[in-house]
């Protein structure tokens, strides 16, 4: 996330393959990562979200199918199987939902970015459209580990998709993802869940990295700590103001989200448990600045040509 800051302007097991046999050397590596990373918040923040998606991949019911969330799972975790939607789960069902649904309406929606906590399986279990550019930008360390397990399993993104990650500790994630592909000039949908959010100033440049990045009416939809409307210096408590004043504030008009209302499509009850998060849809009102910087050429051409008319004539 230091980069954020610095950029400033549980499907069965047996649906998932058996993980290969691994040469020595690769096995003492990973458990090498997997000792270092016991005490990491991000890695254990990336497994609890993991295991949420693990317990609800198990269900006879599921809101959705993991396929692959099982080998990110450590074997020893304590899984708890309750019987009520976890708020987590009703999350991710409505991100994927959204996502989905946004780009089947618009043909020329092809490019994704996902703020994650690098663990996220998006990229290779939903139905991308054909041609779809996926970026995930998470935590590099927790990325790493969990890449090589889906790997050992088999995932893959679609075959007619590209995929690419970029480190949230990148010095500078706009040029990254520009040398990635990622062209600000295009329809692109945002979509945040699980990258570590560690302030307001650390959301606050979230928002920033995507108002210069997307384009005009593009989409911004995900979850967010509750905490962060509690930050407000002004000590506004609703949080609906708080949220309608910050994304404003950074070129954005947002609707809340209530768990309650996706709640009611579903059977079961959503559980009480210790989770407040906010949900919400964000359109950007403004231009990116690729798009400003396009812009700006044209009108400088244009003025350049009146400039030689208007001589011409003299």
């Amino acid at each position: 996330m230091e980069s954020l800051l610095a950029f400033r302007y549980s499907v069965a097991t047996s649906l998932v393959p058996s993980l290969p046999f691994c040469p020595t050397r690769r096995f003492s590596t990973l458990r090498a990562k997997l000792s270092h990373l016991e005490d990491d918040s991000m890695y254990q923040n990336a497994i609890q979200h993991a295991s949420l998606r693990f317990q609800e991949s198990n269900r006879l019911d599921p809101l959705f199918i993991d396929p692959y969330v099982a080998c990110l799972v450590p074997p020893d975790i304590d899984v708890d199987m309750m019987p009520e939607l976890h708020p987590y789960c009703l999350a991710t069902k409505f991100i994927d939902d959204k996502l989905l649904s946004t780009m089947k309406n618009n043909d020329e929606l092809k490019q994704v970015v996902l703020l994650t906590d690098g663990m996220d399986t998006r990229p290779y279990r939903l139905n991308w459209p054909r041609s779809t550019m996926i970026f995930d930008i998470s935590p590099g360390r927790v990325s790493i580990l969990a890449t090589q397990k889906l790997a050992d399993v088999g995932a893959k993104v679609p075959r007619s998709c590209l995929f690419a990650h970029i480190p949230s500790e990148s010095s500078s994630i706009h040029q990254v993802l520009s040398s990635r592909g990622f062209n600000g000039a295009r329809p692109s949908i945002w979509a945040l869940q699980g990258i570590p959010i560690m302030n307001l100033e650390s959301f606050e440049e979230i928002l920033l990295l995507v108002d210069s990045l997307a384009m005009k009416d593009c989409i911004f939809l995900g979850e967010l700590p509750a905490w962060l409307a509690d930050t407000d210096v002004e000590g506004k408590s609703d949080a609906r103001r708080w949220m309608d004043r910050i994304f404003l504030n950074n070129g954005f008009h947002v609707d809340m989200v209530e768990c309650n209302q996706i709640g009611e499509n579903f059977t079961r009850e959503i559980a009480t448990v210790a989770y407040n998060c906010i949900l919400f849809m964000a359109k950007h009102l403004r231009y990116s600045d690729t798009q400003m910087d396009s812009w700006r050429r044209e009108f400088q051409r244009i003025e350049e040509e009146g400039d030689e008319e208007g001589f011409e004539e003299l």
